[in-house]
């Protein structure tokens, strides 16, 4: 039986839709993300600024709790009156430390407090403690 083939029927190619995407589509994803890259790389940059902030009031809070302990250890029954000021030693030459005294109620108490200033003091930046001598 022979064998016969047809080439009268020349069949048409679908090009209306290929498996890939568009240039539109891709620049809209490309766009999508790049905002949300940026705003990913914002909440960085301000995680950083919050850590480096807290990792500052940290130490202050020990420097000031340090100092406490100095005027603490140093009354020893006395009633300590002059207000004084100064900055810590390296590494912690950029905090500064501010003592201040003042009257209570009762004339054999006295209030303590130590103030640690890294800073601009409007925007926050100092620690204060404050404790009682007998």
């Amino acid at each position: 039986m022979p064998l016969l083939v047809s080439f009268n029927k020349i069949q048409s190619v679908n090009k209306t839709k290929s498996g890939g995407f568009t240039l539109l589509e891709v620049m809209i994803a490309m766009a999508i993300m790049s905002i949300a890259l940026i705003s990913l790389q914002a909440l960085n940059n301000r995680t950083i600024a919050t850590h480096g902030f807290l990792q500052r009031m940290t130490q202050a809070t020990f420097l000031a709790q340090y100092k406490m302990s100095e005027v603490e250890a140093a009354s020893d029954g006395v009633l300590l009156q002059e207000a004084s000021q100064g900055s810590f030693e390296e590494p912690h030459d950029q905090y500064k430390w501010e003592i201040s005294f003042s009257e209570t109620p009762l004339a054999s108490v006295r209030m303590v407090t130590v103030d640690v200033v890294w800073g601009n003091r409007d925007k926050n930046e100092f620690v204060s403690i404050d404790s009682f001598i007998f």
